[in-house]
């Protein structure tokens, strides 16, 4: 089983979510999206195909840019989308891939679906 982990070793959750799978005796291909392989709005709507979900289900509505830019806007998924590559921190975070399915790690029971 090929797994994906997005992550950002600086977030809690994400660190969390890549030692669930390590525990699990799993070692997934990590992916730095914040520095090494930043996502683009082609890579960014495949993920959102296998998380089924919409792009603003995905954003991080604590960070202080959101607030700051974003809180309370109705945007349509493309320019969601756009807003997103340009900034991956806005991004809920650890995304796990395992072929076409995907979830969001930062509720650990979540990785189990994959699994």
């Amino acid at each position: 089983m090929s797994i994906k982990i997005y992550h950002n070793t600086k977030c809690q959750k994400s660190r969390n979510g890549l030692k669930y799978l390590e525990n699990k005796g799993i070692k997934p291909e990590i992916i730095g999206y914040l520095k090494d392989k930043p996502f683009t709005p082609e890579s960014l709507k495949e993920i959102l195909k296998k998380l089924g979900l919409k792009p603003v289900d995905i954003v991080r509505t604590q960070e202080a840019d959101y607030k700051q830019h974003f809180k309370g806007k109705d945007l349509p998924d493309e320019q969601w989308i756009k807003i997103l590559a340009e900034n991956p921190k806005l991004i809920r975070r650890p995304i796990i891939v395992s072929g076409n399915k995907a979830v969001l790690g930062d509720i650990l029971e979540h990785i189990d679906t994959l699994l």
